[in-house]
């Protein structure tokens, strides 16, 4: 039986494995937010405030600046790695082990062990990270209590391999569809095929040099690739449609419109009939020259890397928070069979955040 309750009195990893054996996959996250909830409102030292699944709490001890510590609960589908396992190399597996249940665990440590730190806190525990953006926990909060998130500075603890990351930059999925006219395949010159068309296309994507912006120290490495196309209809017929599906990621010092006017002249010329934005997610710049981020950086040691993938500091930055990304766990082994993460990373980030706001 999975637990019901959660003991902040653990150490980081046993409190990462306890976290793990609470399945919550996207969707089903209710009982671990009701466990989350229950043992911060246990803490009088914080203020508890809860909007579906997604719970914040927060110290209002008067602190100059105030430091948000953000993590999703929910996980993707478990793959017979629920319960979690810690193995003689000191190894923790499981589902959420890397992402980003080890992260979540620092949260709940830091809120539950350090009760007068030097910035005042708040701790954000969302939903449905791994869905669909609409879904998304922060997201429906920043939207319908916008004041619970304001902060001069927030950690997202996604994995990280105990790095700070930052910022992220942005995605831009469109549809560049090609039109032609249908004809028997027999008959050919009766019709114009939509496939042939992409040509034109495929070959800009092949020559295209991606940007390496410097932002912050951090250079950021864009990349605009063809990651589906979509034709024909029968195997004895001229196509009249089809469709290049391609991703852009871009760097944050790109505003979203900036990124689709860029995409848009680089397939000018290119016979596109149709172009459509089909998902498109803002990225975030690092905002490591922040007090608040170089304390953290002088803090946690090492050198700050950009991050190439998407995450929600791109929200925090459309709320004006400059975010970083810094967890334990390795994002090469989120979402795998074999999900894991190092015990010593975790009892190591926890260490450097612990420093970072009592010293």
């Amino acid at each position: 039986m999975p637990p019901t309750v959660l003991d902040l009195s653990c150490d980081g990893p046993a409190l990462t494995a306890a976290l793990v054996d609470f399945p919550s996959v996207s969707g089903s996250e209710e009982p671990l937010a009701d466990a989350i909830e229950q043992a911060l409102r246990a803490l009088p030292h914080l203020t508890v405030d809860r909007y579906g699944n997604n719970v914040v709490a927060r110290t209002r001890l008067g602190r100059a600046e105030r430091v948000v510590l953000a993590g999703h609960i929910d996980t993707v589908p478990i793959a017979d790695n629920v319960p979690s396992r810690l193995d003689a190399n000191g190894v923790l597996w499981g589902c959420g082990t890397s992402d980003m249940k080890s992260g979540v665990a620092l949260q709940l440590r830091i809120a539950a062990t350090v009760p007068e730190p030097n910035r005042d806190l708040t701790f954000v525990f969302y939903d449905n990270e791994e869905v669909a953006g609409h879904l998304n926990g922060l997201g429906r909060v920043a939207a319908a209590h916008p004041e619970w998130l304001e902060g001069d500075f927030a950690v997202l603890l996604e994995p990280s391999d105990g790095e700070v990351e930052g910022g992220c930059q942005g995605t831009l999925r469109v549809h560049l569809r090609t039109k032609g006219e249908r004809a028997h395949s027999a008959r050919a010159w009766m019709g114009s095929n939509a496939i042939h068309a992409v040509a034109p296309i495929l070959n800009r994507l092949a020559a295209y040099e991606p940007r390496r912006p410097v932002i912050d120290g951090l250079e950021y490495r864009e990349g605009l690739n063809a990651v589906r196309i979509d034709g024909g209809v029968a195997n004895n017929v001229i196509p009249d449609e089809c469709v290049v599906v391609v991703n852009y990621r871009y760097a944050p010092d790109r505003s979203e419109a900036e990124a689709v006017a860029h995409v848009r002249e680089v397939f000018a010329e290119c016979g596109v009939a149709e172009f459509v934005v089909d998902d498109h997610s803002p990225g975030a710049l690092p905002g490591l020259s922040h007090p608040a981020a170089e304390a953290f950086m002088k803090a946690v040691g090492g050198s700050a890397r950009p991050k190439f993938g998407w995450t929600d500091v791109s929200r925090f930055s459309a709320l004006g928070v400059p975010a970083v990304n810094y967890g334990p766990g390795d994002a090469l082994y989120a979402h795998k069979r074999d999900e894991h993460v190092a015990v010593a990373k975790i009892t190591h980030c926890e260490q450097r955040l612990r420093e970072w706001l009592t010293s």
